[in-house]
C-alpha cells in the first residue's frame, strides 16, 4: 500500500450548512456535488475534502458512531477492483479489521474499508473517473 491519502472525507449532519460555511463562508471552490448528499472541495494537490451525509457515509463505511462524535474516513484510492482486495488483504495481514467489505457502490466505484488498530476508518477505493492533473487537479 503506497503512503497517500486521497480523500479526506467527513460525515456532517447537514451538507447544506457545510456548504455555506465552507463554499460561501470561507471561499473553498466546489469540485463536484450533489445536494443535500455530498459535496467535493478541492483541498491541495491530489486531495479532496468529502463533506458527506453523516447518515449515508456510516452506513457505507460500517460504523456507528457514538453520538456527538462525527464520522471521519481517510480514502486511499488504487487504479482498479482487484488493487482494491489487494489492499484490504495487506491491511487485514497487518492487524487492521475489515469492516465492509469491497463491493461495488452505486455511484459505480468499489470501495471497502478497514479500521486500524485505533478504530479510524480507511476507505480503499477504485473510481473509474478519478484522474488526478499534473497540477493536482482532481477529475472525479
Amino acid at each position: 500500500m503506497q503512503p497517500r491519502v486521497d480523500f479526506i472525507s467527513l460525515g456532517v449532519r447537514s451538507v447544506d450548512a457545510s456548504r455555506r460555511f465552507y463554499v460561501e463562508g470561507l471561499g473553498w471552490p466546489v469540485h463536484r456535488e450533489v445536494p443535500g448528499d455530498v459535496l467535493f472541495l478541492q483541498a491541495n494537490h491530489g486531495l479532496i475534502l468529502s463533506l458527506w451525509n453523516a447518515g449515508q457515509m456510516q452506513a457505507e463505511a460500517g460504523t456507528d458512531a457514538p453520538a456527538g462524535v462525527p464520522c471521519i474516513t481517510l480514502s486511499h484510492n488504487v487504479g482498479s477492483a482487484p488493487e482494491v482486495d489487494e489492499v484490504l488483504r495487506q491491511a487485514e495481514a497487518a492487524g487492521a479489521v475489515i469492516v465492509a467489505v469491497a463491493r461495488t457502490q452505486p455511484w459505480g466505484g468499489y470501495t471497502g474499508y478497514f479500521a486500524d488498530p485505533d478504530g479510524f476508518r480507511w476507505e480503499v477505493g477504485f473510481n473509474p473517473t478519478w484522474t488526478v492533473d499534473a497540477d493536482g487537479r482532481v477529475t472525479v
